[in-house]
């Protein structure tokens, strides 16, 4: 199943095409601007990934430089 996210620039523009969704038979589902953040981050984070373990110490050096 697919998704499409529309960032309306109004709550009128979000109604108008929420409404249309449901009479086409959609499911529509509202998310806050956080959780579309999150969402973002967790694409980019998982896009990214390497599988790679990396000990404590070596992440507390780069914080401290």
């Amino acid at each position: 199943m697919d998704a499409l996210l529309i960032k309306a620039e109004s709550k009128n523009d979000l109604k108008l095409i929420s409404d249309l969704d449901q009479k086409l038979g959609n499911k529509v589902f509202f998310i806050r601007e956080e959780q579309m953040e999150d969402f973002a981050l967790g694409k980019l984070m998982d896009k990214i990934k390497t599988n790679q373990n990396v000990s404590r110490s070596s992440i507390m050096k780069k914080l401290k430089k």
